[in-house]
């Protein structure tokens, strides 16, 4: 099931794909999605809530539809950013393990040719792609956005990437903060720098603490009024 689109499908050039627990959502996230949005002009970033990651099976995490809502409004007012229920399930109960190539192939299946796909992700995410279930199918399939902090250097994800990837790239020169595989593209933006996690955002709750400037005030909000992370 792919979510609901901003726009009609045919009006979409470009989309980027932002998978996560989001448990909650939080600034950094969105410091991601709009840097990604604004630097490759995107229509559509897509934050696409995991139902239950196959490296996270075990770990507690709050109710699918409350992620989901926490979502909707941290991307309510924010240009072309918006929330995807590609892995609610029927049930919308998010109790499906979802795998980021399957998410791809969905895609895929239903934007409109030739629009072009991204898969936005967090540099340290990105250093573990190689264990991803059909990685190299996946990162055959789109081209990857990969936000850091300041300082982190493109040579980790190269040496990220399973091996054969690179077989293209090696026969030209790469450009900046970009490296070439044999079918897509890793595209570096190393300025994206928020202190804040979810952990320590539901650490915080469960302590009573403020979470104020952590996430947007209508997530706090929620947080507060749904009593989550007690």
């Amino acid at each position: 099931m792919i979510g609901d689109f901003p726009a009609p499908p045919l009006a979409l050039r470009s989309v980027a794909l932002f998978g996560g627990t989001f448990d909650p959502v939080h600034r950094g996230h969105l410091a991601a999605a709009r840097a990604a949005r604004d630097r490759f002009h995107l229509d559509a970033v897509h934050f696409v809530v995991a139902g239950r990651p196959p490296h996270k099976t075990r770990a507690p995490l709050s109710p699918y539809p409350h992620r989901c809502a926490m979502v909707a409004l941290a991307c309510a007012g924010q240009r072309r950013l918006s929330l995807s229920l590609a892995e609610a399930g029927p049930d919308f109960s998010g109790n499906t393990i979802g795998y980021s190539v399957d998410l791809v192939r969905a895609y895929r299946k239903h934007l409109p040719r030739p629009a072009h796909l991204y898969f936005l992700i967090g540099a340290d995410a990105f250093l573990d792609v190689g264990q991803w279930r059909e990685s190299d199918v996946l990162l055959d399939s789109c081209d990857f956005i990969v936000v850091s902090r300041p300082g982190f250097r493109l040579e980790r994800l190269r040496a990220a990437l399973p091996a054969g990837m690179l077989a293209a790239a090696r026969r030209r020169a790469e450009p900046r903060g970009m490296l070439l595989l044999r079918r897509s593209t890793v595209h570096l933006i190393p300025s994206v720098h928020v202190d804040v996690s979810s952990t320590g955002i539901r650490s915080r709750t469960a302590r009573g603490l403020s979470i104020r400037s952590l996430v947007p005030a209508a997530v706090e909000e929620y947080i507060c009024k749904q009593a989550l992370y007690r």
